[in-house]
């Protein structure tokens, strides 16, 4: 394993990231002199950032939040099987020669968080809440999962085209259905994955509070987590159903991408794992996953 070198976060607004916290964590347990820094950067700014980088060979990569995760895709010079499915890239690494390939890593975090979270069946009832960047990643998730067909509850069906696309290259069926509608819905599904940012789903949340007697045993994931609780959380737990943070999801998909960064690759496991994870939700006040995911 690759033993010096360095990576990075990005994106705008980038003080509230907790990746350098997961990241540092992670590589003091494997003992890898590995600096990671978050970089505040909009999206004009990211191709000539790159463009600087891709000629150190200590670059390692980067890991992209929003808004760049689309700009992200282009900047690549080759996309995984997964980041082609979903169309959406977090992760770009570099191969050292000044190639980088595109990934997305969001379909591991949100498979390693609900799991983790909760029992779901083999093949569970799933749900997304929104249809932006990450649903697509979660449309590819809930499939890893052994959804066999998904519902997302959505404002606007045009804005969804990118998590419909994503479907028909993954070869899942996703049903479109209308927001206002969700809140009734919610409580039948063994997995809900809401995708939107924090306190977008905070109306939801007290409709479906409202419903007398909504009862459940799926699992929630809300990729936001600050704060947290989230209403819709609260909201989940009191009716009975398990619940986990985006934190969790971070955590999870920090794993790829610590694989990736220090030249293992996805096919090889990353060595001391469960001590991984348990150092990393040390670093961000979470309970120890390691068991999980």
């Amino acid at each position: 394993m690759a033993a010096a070198g360095y990576a990075g976060v990005v994106g705008h607004p980038i003080g509230h990231s907790r990746s350098p916290d997961l990241h540092h964590a992670a590589y003091r347990v494997l003992g890898l002199d590995l600096d990671y820094t978050a970089t505040d950067l909009e999206e004009t700014e990211l191709v000539p950032h790159v463009l600087r980088l891709r000629e150190d060979p200590a670059w390692r990569g980067l890991s992209v939040t929003m808004p760049l995760k689309s700009e992200a895709a282009e900047i690549a010079d080759e996309l995984s099987d997964l980041a082609t499915a979903v169309g959406v890239v977090n992760t770009l690494v570099h191969r050292g020669d000044g190639e980088i390939l595109g990934h997305n890593t969001d379909v591991s975090g949100i498979i390693g968080a609900v799991r983790a979270a909760g029992e779901i069946p083999e093949s569970p009832r799933a749900a997304i809440l929104g249809g932006g960047g990450t649903a697509t990643a979660a449309v590819a998730a809930l499939q890893g999962l052994g959804a066999a067909e998904i519902d997302a509850w959505v404002r606007s069906e045009t804005r969804a085209h990118r998590t419909t696309t994503a479907a028909e290259h993954l070869g899942i069926p996703v049903r479109l259905r209308p927001w206002e509608e969700a809140a009734e819905h919610l409580a039948g599904y063994d997995v809900v994955v809401a995708t939107l940012p924090p306190h977008g789903c905070d109306e939801l949340a007290a409709a479906f509070a409202a419903g007398r007697g909504r009862r459940t045993t799926g699992v929630l994931l809300d990729a936001a987590y600050d704060p947290w609780p989230s209403a819709i959380a609260r909201a989940w737990t009191r009716a009975g159903g398990a619940v986990a943070p985006g934190i969790d999801m971070l955590v999870f998909q920090a794993i790829d991408q610590i694989r990736l960064f220090t030249g293992l690759g996805l096919e090889t496991e990353l060595p001391r794992r469960r001590e991984v994870i348990a150092a990393m939700c040390a670093a961000v006040g979470r309970p120890d996953l390691s068991a999980g995911g």
